[in-house]
């Protein structure tokens, strides 16, 4: 059972392999209906652009809005503070988290409801599991970030996160905090395979804010693996991005 709904700005695509009841993929779209409503800095009565208006006190805050801040706090450490949902501007952003976040969850719902075998796709990060329909371990294919048509590589993730950041589709949006007025102009795109999709999506976005530095990042940091494209449309790997090329 393969849908996609337009969700949180982006398409969302859930694929379930399996006789189950459509409930279960609708569940799964319920779900990231509810964080879009409390995630959303497009919404003005999400719970963030609350946040932002100063019209909650942390103690007002519900559990999962604390889980997403307390990764992101995590995440800003391990990243040197590259990883920043506190914009140039003063309010706070956690979209460079909760993509994976929300993704991982959705992914537990599925597994909760007993399937085993899917594959979720939000915006090009991505979470699997199992096998596809055919009985093959599922692919992400990488596009080109010049040419959307295009796809540069294709990896076999079996069961861990893809995550890619980039300035190629949605321009300058992730910033540097160390330098916010500095452009990250050296690199377009980032991909990033992590132990699931959330450490994926949340590493990929520091890693982006490094420029250059970011893949050398990646290789330095146990359990993850990179690839990155810079201006020019040169790719650099991480030494152990190579193993999931294989199906």
């Amino acid at each position: 059972m393969r849908r996609t709904r337009i969700l949180m700005g982006m398409p969302i695509t859930v694929d379930v392999v399996a006789s189950v009841d459509g409930a279960v993929v609708d569940s799964v779209f319920a779900y990231f209906e509810r964080v879009d409503r409390r995630f959303s800095t497009y919404i003005a009565e999400s719970e963030i652009q609350a946040i932002n208006r100063g019209e909650l006190t942390s103690a007002q805050y519900s559990d999962e809005m604390r889980e997403v801040l307390a990764l992101a706090k995590q995440t800003k450490s391990e990243t040197d503070g590259f990883f920043d949902i506190r914009l140039a501007q003063g309010p706070i952003d956690p979209s460079g988290i909760v993509k994976g976040w929300a993704i991982l969850n959705a992914a537990r719902i599925i597994i909760d409801l007993g399937a085993r075998d899917f594959f979720i796709d939000a915006g090009g990060d991505i979470q699997s599991s199992g096998r596809n329909a055919a009985g093959s371990h599922w692919s992400v294919g990488i596009r080109s970030p010049f040419n959307a048509h295009e796809i540069v590589k294709v990896v076999y993730p079996r069961g861990r996160g893809v995550a890619t950041s980039g300035t190629y589709v949605r321009g300058q949006h992730i910033y540097d905090p160390h330098a916010p007025g500095r452009l990250i102009n050296e690199i377009v795109s980032l991909t990033v395979i992590g132990p699931d999709v959330l450490e994926a999506d949340r590493f990929a976005t520091g890693a982006f804010a490094m420029g250059r530095a970011g893949i050398h990042f990646l290789e330095r940091t146990p359990g993850l693996e990179g690839y990155v494209v810079d201006t020019s449309g040169h790719a650099t790997l991480t030494s152990g991005f190579g193993a999931y090329c294989e199906p």
